[in-house]
């Protein structure tokens, strides 16, 4: 099968990877690109804290809506699915541990986020899904996900009405999320524009800070005696 975003570039904000206490993988929307929400990380402004970005090829995840059959999105599903995983897998590679990385998506890439943290489902810092829910026509059912979040925090906030994501889908997004044994949060903005807006990124931040802090916290702790 193609794979449209395979060798897009992945830009870089933020802490050095080889420094930093925590991570958090930005995902763009339709449109927009890896430059454009790489932008989040001077307004989320955590220290010690890298940022990634991919970009989408095109500067679209997928062609047509979140809400179409997965099918009709493919291949670039797949290839947008594999390219946040090879980022993931980056992280994992300098030993940034999974309770360190954040994933944050905007609109089409709030999707992508939400769909990548439900098969994907481990114990990450936090998942922040900004305007989106999990991809099809329909919800796929619980056994088609596997995995915990193992209390995972997952921030899902979106306006009402929003023109491209109903909230019809963001609460059924976050009722599997539950099921899934996520810490959810869910925020609704009455009559929002489709945008981002401070409230939400002091959100983000408040939870970033602390996944940085946590292992500032471990590395300085003494040893376990025995150890």
């Amino acid at each position: 099968m193609p794979s449209p975003h395979e060798g897009q570039p992945v830009l870089a904000a933020g802490a050095e990877l080889s420094a930093a206490r925590a991570a958090m993988i930005l995902l763009h929307g339709r449109g927009a690109d890896a430059q454009s929400i790489l932008q989040l990380a001077r307004e989320i402004d955590v220290h010690d804290t890298a940022f990634l970005a991919p970009q989408a090829a095109g500067r679209t995840w997928y062609p047509h809506s979140f809400l179409a059959p997965r099918e009709r999105n493919e291949p670039y599903l797949s290839s947008a699915l594999a390219a946040v995983e090879g980022v993931l897998g980056r992280l994992r590679a300098v030993g940034v541990a999974e309770e360190r990385i954040m994933i944050l998506g905007f609109s089409q890439g709030a999707c992508l986020a939400a769909e990548f943290a439900a098969r994907h489902a481990t114990q990450l810092g936090a998942v922040f899904i900004l305007t989106g829910g999990l991809i099809g026509d329909a919800i796929a059912a619980r056994a088609e996900y596997t995995g915990s979040f193992g209390g995972c925090p997952i921030l899902l906030a979106s306006g009402d009405p929003d023109p491209h994501v109903p909230w019809a889908r963001v609460e059924e997004s976050a009722a599997l999320f539950r099921d899934m044994d996520a810490d959810v949060e869910v925020v609704r903005y009455p009559g929002r524009p489709h945008t981002v807006t401070e409230d939400e990124l002091s959100r983000v931040r408040r939870r970033a800070r602390d996944v940085a802090a946590w292992r500032a916290v471990r590395k300085s702790a003494p040893p376990t005696p025995g150890q």
